[in-house]
């Protein structure tokens, strides 16, 4: 661990593969875990072994680049990405052994054509369009491309391991509906001769709430990292953990009158003669500056304390009030992590942002260093930043 580090996002991997599992065990099929932008924010690589480790069949980025560094991590696992732009390099992704998404027909000729430069089969899965209007195989298209596909696979140039499609959230009704549609492209692929062995449509949302769109694999990114994908449901309500505690330290305490000005614009004045404690995080790390004022806390030795004044690029500022004779310089401060160990939930952020956690957790930026901790913390206790055990660091992104 780099000595000195004074912003940790520490990593729980039992708490990945307990959530991994825990979503293996409620759906009883595959589990495809989205490892995408940095494994939301907690090290991609780190979350992908420990998501195999947990039983996913697969993982999942977005991006093809993403996907190749997954490689060059080490992680030989099954890796699925779906978003491609006009000159993505299929080859490279055919040449690591990655599943590629196919979108439209164009990409599925692009594919098959880096198949026959890299001289082996690619693996596809077909992305269906069933009406969230974004990315997958536009309804008046599929003939063309299911054709395409089964021609493809019949020479030997592509593999069909899978169909899928993603959902709107948009209602039971709305979910229905696009299962439907969904249906009728499995049902169209068929006549063509194409039966794939992976068919997902439910994202964590659907896969927590609702068994008759689970198909034979589900496919899962917040909840992996152990948050509720429901704004009136929390993490221990659904069996999950929060594998991310992010922390920082006490770096100066500071005795004030009361009547005292507190950070840019005195936005906050001390009512009383307090001890304010400065944090070396802000807003560059991912920690939203609209939380200043809005009734945010944080963890120090146990208890509760808010943070006052505006939050800066680089430090916010605790009040830290009675608890100043136990202090010292060095002391940890919870941002969040997990409410069942007495720390802030990333909710409490997202409620105040008017956000969701997927965005606070995707956001914490690139000076917080990523911990993975392969150990549990002592029954009663949290770990503390700097006292890790066994773990490693990877990079953000």
């Amino acid at each position: 661990m780099r000595t000195g580090a004074m912003r940790v996002a520490e990593i729980s991997l039992p708490a990945i593969r307990r959530n991994v599992a825990r979503i293996r065990d409620l759906t009883g099929g595959a589990v495809i875990v989205v490892v995408k932008a940095g494994g939301y924010g907690h090290g991609a690589a780190h979350a992908a072994a420990a998501a195999v480790e947990g039983g996913a069949a697969m993982v999942a980025t977005a991006d093809l680049e993403e996907a190749l560094a997954l490689r060059e991590a080490g992680i030989d696992a099954p890796i699925l990405c779906w978003l491609h732009g006009p000159r993505t390099d299929f080859a490279a992704g055919v040449r690591e052994g990655i599943e590629l998404a196919v979108n439209n027909l164009e990409q599925l000729d692009g594919i098959a054509a880096a198949a026959e430069l890299a001289g082996r089969p690619a693996t596809v899965q077909l992305k269906i369009d069933t009406g969230l209007s974004r990315n997958g195989i536009a309804r008046d298209r599929w003939d063309d491309v299911f054709a395409r596909a089964a021609e493809l696979q019949r020479s030997g140039r592509i593999l069909v391991r899978g169909v899928f499609s993603h959902l709107a959230n948009a209602g039971a009704e709305n979910d229905s509906a696009q299962a439907a549609v969904f249906d009728e492209a499995i049902e169209r692929l068929r006549r063509q001769g194409v039966d794939p062995e992976m068919r997902h449509l439910a994202a964590s949302a659907a896969t927590l709430s609702s068994p008759h769109l689970h198909y034979n694999t589900v496919r899962v990114g917040v909840a992996a990292y152990g948050l509720s994908p429901f704004a009136d449901k929390t993490s221990a309500q659904l069996g999950l953990e929060p594998a991310m505690t992010l922390r920082s330290e006490i770096v100066a305490l500071r005795a004030v009158p009361a009547g005292t000005g507190v950070s840019y614009g005195y936005n906050h004045v001390c009512e009383t003669a307090t001890t304010l404690a400065l944090v070396p995080m802000g807003y560059a790390d991912g920690m939203p500056r609209a939380l200043n004022g809005a009734g945010a806390w944080v963890t120090v030795a146990g208890e509760h304390r808010p943070i006052v004044g505006r939050i800066g690029m680089d430090q916010f500022i605790v009040d830290v009030g009675p608890l100043a004779g136990r202090l010292a310089l060095g002391e940890p401060v919870v941002l969040f992590g997990d409410p069942e160990r007495g720390n802030p939930p990333v909710e409490i952020w997202a409620g105040l942002m008017r956000t969701i956690n997927y965005e606070i957790v995707v956001g914490i930026g690139p000076r917080v260093v990523r911990v993975a901790v392969d150990e549990e913390p002592a029954v009663g206790e949290d770990s503390e930043a700097g006292q890790v055990g066994a773990s490693d660091e990877e990079p953000a992104g």
